[in-house]
């Protein structure tokens, strides 16, 4: 329970906290330590002066504007109310645990009075003083009431209560004058702990006393504090007991501040129900805090580990390292000594390098020790504070105060959440690794040995294939690959091979800096084996290991013959699409919000074998034309599809069609579409030709032919109309593909 300490102690005195208070921004004070750092603002000032300047009334109206912050979040800590006689321009100070606390300001000399305050009552506090809080610096003018309209913090006292109960060595007798002696009993009734003589003295075994429960001392500790809860009263109605609590202030409050005070008109519960399920959350908050204080004490043991190896050791008469680059190692003793070996052996010039080399060295030792202790040191220090703030936080569940409770539960809830939010992720990982990769080069000439400098010798680690983010679709295949963790090994690019699909020999299909690719254009109902390998300078590294995969299976046309006719399923593209593109229907269904055409495309590109598709006209308003057929990945997507030279297009309206590609019409076919019309595409890549259909029957003859390449489904359209994609369709009956001329297909 030490880390807690912090907790209990108070941010102005450094010391346990005494009748602790609630400020408004949740944090505690001392009430005495409170009454130590009131600030009279300068409302305080007597009518005729403020009265007499009214500039002075307007430059202080922030304090009535805003009165949770007088200071700026940046503010440095050093605060003062220059210009006032009552409060003198006053550096602040800082308590003994480092919180800047701002002095009271300088009072007025009191009026003399005859009569005496009652013995034991706080003195008066001023009139418009305000208090800052030395943690967040935020402010409040305190109102009539003083400090008794903060609400103390009962929960916070016990805590502290039974803290310093634990930390006592032994529990003393009360009744012992000079120096009391060890308690050897405790008295329930009379709630007094008792050494033998005192006991014989004071409480005889006879008489009235002679019912008394005596119990050892250790039993009396823990039946003091299961001892009843004292019930709670309200700060604005001192004889009602707080009963139910205020959902939208998250104060507790009495039956009468329901009924005639502010809180008449908000969200009320039951007092228990919301003590029990605060309490509730602040458990399961810890449960998910504790975890992470758990795998940070790992991340610790972790860090001085690395510590160890990081750090050389003096080995006495360590024999020098003399077998070349290979027996270079990777720690600092066994680097320091090849280093020496290899220095040693190139002569004078070499031996005029040594010394600046192997300060290089140290210093990225140091830079290692020095990356890693730091972050040791930050992760105790957060550590520790977790773990005092959930020690802290155990101990107020066990609380059974319910409104003491809830005045604090808010707060600590937050709390907790924004701890565990700091152990996040890259808290946990090392900011550094232990090995050294620097390796020295050796291999020049000796004329050039004052360019002598450390070099990357290292070829990279062989890649990891991620085999979670590797996936398939249709006709192309998507890799993606990693480092190995850790490795700092500088890497140029990256080579990724298949092979043929067949067994055959591999090939490059991509050279670059990224980390995952798409192959297009693969065969359907193919299996291809994939690698990729990483390289730098110095080389190129071992390959990752082999993945097989699979491409989408395939179906055969209604013939004997030996072209093969693909079953592919795709939807349409948003990557690719104009902005103004809208889908639905998981990317089956479009539409546009501009009364300009647009283009979007499908997902998958074809590049051999026959495919055939259909669009549904879910809506079709004010007679558009839109457009529908193939086109290259790098079709123009703000003009109507067939534009340019990049697609393959049949446009229509309600009443006829044309083809157009490269912005030239041909084909003039009457018969037009409306809701509920199905335009199909069929693509034969085996004998490169393009073919439409309106509503099962083919409209036109055979629009383009001699296509070759990679094509992707497109179609244009505008805001009129809607259309919903349907793949994976057979071959219509009527067409062979293979045939010099498909049946109708003159109109």
């Amino acid at each position: 329970m030490e880390e807690m300490e912090e907790e209990l102690k108070c941010p102005v005195c450094g010391s346990f906290f005494r009748e602790p208070i609630i400020l408004p921004c949740s944090h505690n004070i001392c009430l005495a330590c409170a009454r130590n750092i009131l600030v009279q603002t300068p409302d305080a000032e007597s009518p005729q002066s403020s009265r007499a300047s009214g500039s002075a009334a307007s430059d202080y109206d922030y304090l009535d504007l805003d009165k949770m912050s007088l200071y700026s979040e940046a503010d440095s800590g050093y605060g003062s109310y220059g210009g006032f006689a009552s409060a003198p321009t006053t550096p602040c100070q800082k308590s003994p645990n480092g919180v800047r606390v701002f002095p009271p300001a300088v009072p007025h000399p009191p009026p003399q009075h005859h009569l005496l305050p009652h013995p034991g009552s706080l003195p008066p506090v001023p009139r418009n003083s305000c208090i800052t809080c030395p943690q967040c610096h935020r402010s409040l003018i305190l109102d009539d009431r003083g400090l008794r309209g903060f609400p103390k913090n009962r929960v916070l006292e016990g805590v502290v209560d039974r803290y310093q109960q634990s930390k006592a060595a032994a529990l003393k007798c009360q009744l012992c004058e000079k120096s009391p002696k060890e308690a050897t009993v405790m008295c329930e009734q009379c709630d007094v702990f008792y050494c033998d003589p005192c006991r014989l003295r004071c409480h005889p075994p006879r008489g009235p006393l002679a019912k008394h429960r005596l119990v050892p001392p250790a039993q009396g500790r823990i039946s003091r504090r299961a001892s009843p809860r004292k019930i709670s009263t309200c700060t604005e109605h001192e004889l009602e007991n707080l009963s139910m609590y205020c959902v939208q202030c998250k104060t507790p409050v009495c039956y009468q501040c329901l009924e005639e005070g502010r809180h008449s008109a908000h969200e009320v519960k039951a007092l228990g129900a919301m003590w029990k399920l605060h309490k509730g959350q602040l458990s399961q908050a810890l449960n998910i805090l504790s975890d992470r204080a758990t795998e940070a004490k790992e991340f610790l043991v972790q860090l001085r580990n690395m510590v160890q190896h990081i750090q050389p050791t003096e080995v006495p008469n360590r024999p020098l390292v003399t077998s070349g680059l290979e027996t270079a190692k990777e720690n600092g003793v066994e680097f320091e000594a090849c280093l020496v070996a290899q220095c040693d052996a190139l002569i004078d010039a070499l031996n005029r390098r040594k010394t600046q080399l192997l300060s290089r060295v140290n210093k990225e030792h140091e830079h290692k020790l020095k990356v890693v202790r730091d972050q040791i040191s930050h992760c105790t220090v957060k550590l520790r504070q977790t773990t005092g703030l959930m020690e802290y936080c155990m101990e107020v569940i066990k609380e059974n105060d319910p409104s003491g409770f809830l005045q604090i539960s808010d707060a600590l809830i937050r709390r907790v959440h924004m701890t565990e939010s700091q152990w996040g992720k890259g808290t946990l990982t090392p900011r550094m690794t232990s090995d050294f990769d620097l390796t020295l080069d050796s291999g020049p000439l000796l004329q050039t040995i004052h360019q002598l400098d450390f070099v990357q010798m290292k070829v990279p680690a062989a890649p990891i294939l991620q085999l979670e983010e590797c996936c398939t679709q249709n006709n192309s295949a998507t890799l993606s690959w990693k480092q190995p963790p850790l490795s700092t090994i500088t890497v140029d690019g990256y080579i990724l091979e298949l092979d043929d699909g067949n067994g055959g020999q591999f090939r490059e299909v991509y050279v670059g800096t990224e980390t995952i690719c798409t192959v297009d254009g693969l065969h359907f109902n193919s299996t291809y084996k994939s690698r990729v390998k990483a390289f730098n300078a110095s080389g190129v590294s071992q390959y990752s290991k082999t993945l097989v995969i699979q491409t989408s299976e395939t179906g055969l046309p209604p013939c004997d013959i030996d072209t093969i006719a693909t079953v592919a399923w795709f939807n349409f593209d948003p990557g690719c699409a104009h902005p103004d593109i809208m889908f639905s229907n998981d990317n089956l269904t479009v539409t546009c919000n501009s009364y300009d055409d647009r283009v979007v495309m499908g997902n998958t590109g074809f590049s051999r074998g026959v495919h055939y598709w259909e669009m549904i006209v879910d809506r079709y308003d004010n007679h558009p034309d839109p457009a529908f057929g193939v086109a290259r990945g790098d079709v123009l997507k703000d003009v109507m599809l067939g534009k340019d030279d990049k697609a393959w297009a049949m446009y229509v309206d309600n009443n006829r069609s044309w083809f157009m590609h490269n912005n030239s019409h041909t084909n003039r076919t009457e018969g037009g579409i409306a809701k509920g019309s199905t335009v199909g595409v069929l693509l034969d890549l085996s004998r490169g030709i393009l073919i439409f259909m309106i509503n099962d029957e083919q409209q036109g003859p055979i629009a383009f032919e001699n296509l070759e390449g990679l094509f992707f489904p497109a179609i244009s359209l505008n805001r009129n109309v809607q259309v919903t994609l349907h793949t994976g369709l057979p071959i219509p009956d009527f067409y062979l593909p293979g045939e010099a001329e498909a049946p109708g297909s003159v109109c």
